[in-house]
């Protein structure tokens, strides 16, 4: 068969299985609130909101909100991107306020259990997708938060890491106390960290003890510092969220201790810290794929009718000098 001939059958193959293409897309259980509008349609017409459950002072998540404007400029749609104040109260009225204006979509931080279940519930029953970024009920999609899926750390995985991490570095054993303080000790990701690095502390015989910092630097400093005057048989600290392991290294100085520590999270103090080998490590959950990858999840959803997925951003691999300078330069901190 010459060249011209079998190029010919070849395509008359593909176009013969263009209806059976269509048939799977068409056969997908979509509602009708999720059906894809007309390719012609401007897709900027479709609206959805990123609600993050803290405050916009937050400097973790500037790099998340540039992911989603990222994201928002491809895909060709609009984002309207809120701020909870780690108020559920005021996360719910911001919920209901999108769903009564005419929302196509729902990202969310989910800080909690129970806070949301509600009013994500009645966007279900009004046929809006949910998607789940940052934090996520702790039970997952089956916990009553109602999310189609979830774009974040594995929070116990990523304590593990960090815990195994230091026992290996700096001979944490039996009896030693780790400090580890945290923003909101009751949150989801304060919780679920713990729970990995005690895991990891716990085989060695090692124990940990929670301090609740809020996240204000100056504040968290202070507390921190006062509790290694208080306990000076601190062996090391892990910082628990962002806050906590920026303000590490000079609570450690502040207390006139010597000792290491390691965290979550990246802002310009911990690179700078990492860098200067006075903080050992950290581990970085990658806000900018975490603000990216839900916009345009939901951006396919509502455009095609494409089932989001679960994305797991980060949590094995650690930030430590070695790396450190990469990390910054990607991370878009200042130094």
């Amino acid at each position: 068969m010459d060249l011209m001939k079998t190029s010919l059958l070849l395509r008359r193959r593909a176009l013969a299985a263009l209806p059976v293409f269509a048939g799977l897309s068409a056969a997908l259980p979509v509602s009708k609130a999720f059906a894809a509008p007309d390719r012609r349609q401007n897709w900027s017409q479709i609206r959805m909101l990123f609600l993050i459950w803290s405050f916009e002072s937050n400097a973790f998540f500037a790099p998340m909100v540039v992911g989603v404007k990222d994201a928002e400029k491809d895909q060709g749609i609009s984002v309207d991107i809120k701020y909870g104040n780690e108020d559920l109260t005021r996360m719910n009225d911001i919920i209901e306020t999108a769903i009564a204006s005419g929302t196509n979509g729902i990202a969310t931080t989910i800080p909690n259990d129970t806070g949301l279940n509600a009013v994500l519930d009645g966007a279900r029953k009004k046929g809006l997708p949910v998607i789940a970024f940052n934090i996520d009920n702790s039970r997952g999609a089956t916990g009553g938060s109602y999310r189609l899926a979830y774009i974040g750390q594995n929070f116990i995985v990523a304590g593990n890491s960090i815990g195994e991490f230091m026992i290996a570095h700096f001979h944490i054993g039996k009896g030693d106390l780790v400090f580890t303080p945290v923003e909101a000790p009751a949150a989801v990701y304060a919780v679920q960290r713990h729970a990995g690095v005690a895991n990891a502390l716990t085989k060695v015989g090692a124990r940990t003890e929670i301090l609740g910092t809020g996240n204000d630097h100056a504040g968290a400093l202070s507390l921190m510092t006062q509790y290694l005057i208080g306990h000076p048989d601190t062996k090391a600290i892990i910082g628990l969220g962002e806050t906590p392991t920026s303000q590490a290294v000079a609570a450690i100085k502040e207390a006139g201790l010597k000792i290491p520590a390691a965290g979550f999270d990246v802002d310009s103090e911990i690179v700078r810290n990492i860098e200067a080998g006075s903080l050992a490590a950290t581990v970085d959950q990658q806000p900018y794929i975490q603000g990216y990858y839900s916009v345009s999840e939901m951006a396919l959803l509502l455009k095609f009718g494409i089932t989001p997925s679960d994305i797991d951003t980060g949590g094995r691999s650690l930030i430590t000098q070695a790396n450190a300078g990469f990390a910054a330069k990607w991370a878009g901190v200042t130094r």
